[in-house]
């Protein structure tokens, strides 16, 4: 069971939502675990102050040391395999390769800033902390981050999806994005399922999602083309579709 350590301020929406849907689920088949520990449990003041001003001035206030490390002592001892991410806008970007690395952890320790951030300090007193970020943008917390971060992981473990199959033909696990889906009815407002998808002919419903599969990935994401996995049949798919592109 992979267990997933949540060091926020705001332990209540990340219960709500590791309580619903997949992560709901995994929870209750004890494929995962998700435990929230609040800083401010382990302050000894009336208000239970977890930050301050930052020194050399400036606006906003900045997360203590104190609090966050005394939340993550209290997790010792930790599993022999397992992570320490930090929620941070200089982090490494949240990708499927990630995902399918932090999968393979027995723990992983997500610490949350807000405000201003944690004070830098923080990374000397815990080397072992990997920054991890959603995108080249500023949330008002990490907690979105960390329910990304829980929701992507928890999909790619055994039983989550309950036909692991479903992982395996998602965006990205090859390097390409997803081909389209359809469901009933055949028609809606006068539009139609594609044919083929009608036809029971396994072998052309393939070869149909593959193409879907390379032709979104070049209209929409390009870039991951360089590094797919791509046969010869699906480099010659792609170089007739740039040729109809550009006539």
């Amino acid at each position: 069971m992979l267990t997933f350590s949540v060091i926020t301020l705001f332990p209540n929406e990340i219960q709500h939502y590791c309580a619903a849907s997949i992560i709901g689920r995994a929870q209750k088949n004890q494929i995962i675990q998700v435990q929230t520990i609040n800083p401010r449990d382990f302050t000894t003041d009336v208000h239970h102050k977890v930050d301050d001003a930052p020194y050399g001035g400036g606006v906003g206030m900045v997360m203590m040391c104190k609090p966050i490390m005394d939340a993550y002592r209290s997790l010792s001892p930790m599993a022999p395999n397992h992570r320490i991410l930090m929620t941070a806008p200089q982090g490494k970007p949240l990708n499927q390769a990630m995902a399918k690395e932090l999968a393979q952890a027995e723990q992983i320790v997500i610490l949350c800033g807000h405000y201003e951030g944690i004070d830098a300090r923080i990374m000397q007193l815990i080397p072992e902390i990997e920054l991890v970020s959603l995108g080249d943008f500023v949330l008002t917390g990490g907690e979105l981050a960390a329910m990304s971060i829980i929701d992507a992981t928890t999909r790619l473990l055994p039983g989550a999806l309950g036909k692991d199959a479903s992982a395996e033909e998602e965006s990205f696990t090859e390097g390409l994005l997803e081909y389209p889906h359809f469901t009933r009815p055949p028609i809606f407002e006068g539009l139609e399922v594609p044919s083929v998808l009608l036809s029971g002919n396994h072998a052309e419903i393939a070869r149909w999602r593959r193409e879907k599969s390379l032709e979104l990935t070049y209209r929409y994401r390009p870039e991951l083309l360089a590094e797919a996995t791509l046969s010869e049949k699906d480099l010659a798919f792609l170089q007739a579709l740039e040729a109809f592109q550009k006539a």
